[in-house]
């Protein structure tokens, strides 16, 4: 069977304040705005513009949720998802987490399938966000 995903396009998050949560991960990461955020929507380039890779905050509902059969207030919540680290940048990562008094998890080392390693933070809606370095070998 063929695969059909070329990659990851975007995540979108339902957040309580969106201009928080862009600005968390605009500090944390270095992420870059698309347009600007406003109080119900913000998108950030998560690589760049030419590899067209986002993420999305809103604080209203998701494109087709009330076609979801949960009810509401359980068609979504909290996630874990992560993004690939420059390995010459982690101490620099590191540092910044530091200064912004945010919370890292691990280091956790990987040495089978996604050799590296990672650290985990939570971002302000709960949501468990995971920094990967991978290793230099790493093609992956």
């Amino acid at each position: 069977m063929p695969g059909y995903s070329r990659g990851l396009h975007e995540i979108v998050l339902v957040v309580k304040d969106v201009r928080r949560a862009a600005a968390f991960y605009c500090n944390l990461l270095g992420l870059e705005e698309i347009s600007p955020a406003t109080d119900d929507w913000a998108q950030l380039w998560t690589k760049s513009s030419d590899d067209e890779q986002w993420i999305g905050f809103t604080s209203g509902q998701l494109l087709f949720e009330e076609h979801s059969p949960r009810s509401a207030g359980t068609r979504f919540g909290p996630v874990h998802f992560a993004f690939r680290g420059e390995r010459a940048q982690k101490d620099e990562f590191l540092a910044r987490a530091k200064d912004l008094g945010v919370v890292l998890l691990g280091p956790q080392q990987w040495k089978s399938r996604m050799k590296g390693t990672s650290y985990y933070f939570y971002d302000p809606d709960d949501n468990l966000a995971e920094l990967w370095f991978p290793d230099e070998t790493d093609s992956g």
